[in-house]
């Protein structure tokens, strides 16, 4: 990691990117990166030094009216975090979202650097989290358990018709993911997949006179298979 020269966001003073405390008023230091130019900036700052962005406003309010974290049977905070907008578990931290709302998070760079700064600003939840099947804030079934596409390593619960829920790591694990070309390198190889899939029907449906009337009855479709878009691929989760 570049290290650079910052100012400590309590008393001002000068110190160093990967400097943990202040060297004068012995606050602990915290670098995240800039929701606008993504340059290093220390939690708490009011303004990034590089750009001069503001940091990201977040609007906390209890909700009482959308159920209760699937571990911990807790009540649920109203965050609004730019035009994110999620419930936070009040004890475990997890996160809960709708689907539009993730579709949302995983498309664009600035939501995504809106929820890290967010989230790297929060005490870490030491908090053992065990691993189980949860029920859905919304519908109370109990939600699927998928790697986010395929490969991120990152277990996810889904319930396919109300959102996606987060432990308190994973949130930013899938954000780490994105940005670092996983999911794109996914959609690819989804694309791929199509394709293949697509040659293999119409091999057996030349082989067969039965064929023509199967392939019409698949769930896929096939229009424009490589148009598969990042929005379009977090929406296989939920299909």
């Amino acid at each position: 990691m570049k290290i650079e020269a910052l100012n400590c966001p309590n008393c001002g003073a000068g110190a160093l990117s990967n400097s943990t405390l202040c060297d004068f008023c012995h606050s602990r230091l915290k670098t995240i990166g800039c929701p606008a130019c993504f340059g290093l900036m220390f939690v708490g700052s009011k303004h990034c030094s590089h750009c001069g962005a503001e940091t990201v406003p977040v609007v906390v309010a209890p909700e009482k009216n959308r159920g209760e974290c699937p571990r911990c049977k807790t009540g649920f905070n109203q965050l609004q975090i730019q035009e994110i907008s999620l419930l936070e578990c009040q004890k475990c931290g997890g996160f809960w979202s709708d689907p539009e709302t993730f579709e949302n998070i995983c498309a664009e760079q600035e939501n995504q650097a809106s929820v890290l700064f967010f989230v790297a600003s929060k005490e870490p939840n030491e908090q053992s989290i065990p691993i189980n099947y949860v029920p859905c804030p919304d519908c109370k079934q109990l939600m699927n358990r998928n790697n986010f596409a395929r490969s991120s390593g990152v277990i996810l619960d889904i319930c396919k018709e109300h959102g996606v829920w987060f432990d308190s790591e994973e949130l930013p694990k899938i954000i780490d993911f994105i940005r670092q070309g996983g999911l794109e390198r996914a959609r690819r190889n989804e694309k791929h997949r199509l394709q293949e899939q697509k040659l293999d029907l119409e091999v057996q449906k030349r082989k067969t006179h039965l064929e023509d009337r199967r392939f019409q009855q698949s769930n896929i479709v096939w229009d424009e298979p490589y148009s598969l878009s990042i929005r379009g691929f977090v929406k296989l989760l939920f299909d």
